[in-house]
């Protein structure tokens, strides 16, 4: 089910009327699709981050506009003051929900796997999967339980259970998560005899040297 949102479309579209938005809480954004002329709106900040902590990147937002309209999007860009660290700019996705599409989601890992407990290094080399769904079946994350990893054991994307509303696109052969041996420490230097003389080779004592002398 889509989550609402209220949107009002944008006329003026000066830079003094668009601070002025941004001071007053809502972000200037664009609504696009393959089929559709782009809307100007601006949404609320608060209501926005709402959204997509809630519900996650790939929702499903039922975009209702001033003008009467109301579309299913997807928040498809934004972006974030550096300074100021609030939006300043959103593009929103219009979706077909019949159709598939292609998206990347966010993998979750879920329990303490059995050979970090022994040492090994637990290390998830994929954080996101590419999958393609219709947008009603985009999951919000994908999670893995890897309790029963061991050292040496891994999950590879060919591993992930086939009971699904979606299609796994990524490469079958990449590895999402494993477990690796622990980092082998390096051997301490054997001090206990660091302070001895070295031994020298063929030293004459001091009688054989001056038995050459005599000689000489």
């Amino acid at each position: 089910m889509a989550t609402k949102l209220k949107a009002n479309q944008r006329q003026n579209l000066k830079q003094s009327v668009t601070r002025e938005l941004r001071l007053a809480g809502n972000v200037p954004s664009v609504v696009y699709g393959k089929e559709n002329q782009p809307i100007t709106v601006s949404v609320n900040s608060i209501e926005l981050l709402k959204t997509v902590r809630d519900e996650g990147k790939n929702a499903i937002i039922s975009l209702d506009i001033d003008n009467g309209e109301t579309v299913d999007v997807m928040l498809h860009e934004y972006q974030v003051d550096p300074l100021k660290d609030e939006l300043i700019h959103a593009d929103f996705y219009v979706v077909n929900m019949s159709e598939e599409m292609d998206v990347e989601v966010p993998v979750h890992l879920e329990g303490e796997a059995a050979g970090s407990k022994e040492g090994g290094v637990l290390q998830q080399p994929l954080y996101e999967l590419a999958i393609r769904a219709k947008p009603a079946d985009i999951p919000e994350e994908i999670t893995l339980d890897v309790s029963e990893l061991n050292i040496g054991d891994s999950i590879l994307v060919s591993d992930l259970k086939e009971a699904r509303k979606y299609e796994i696109t990524e490469d079958p052969d990449t590895t999402i998560v494993s477990v690796t041996p622990p980092e082998e420490m390096p051997e301490e230097p054997d001090t206990e005899n660091a302070d001895a003389e070295p031994e020298v080779i063929n030293e004459k004592s001091d009688d054989e040297g001056e038995e050459q002398e005599d000689k000489e």
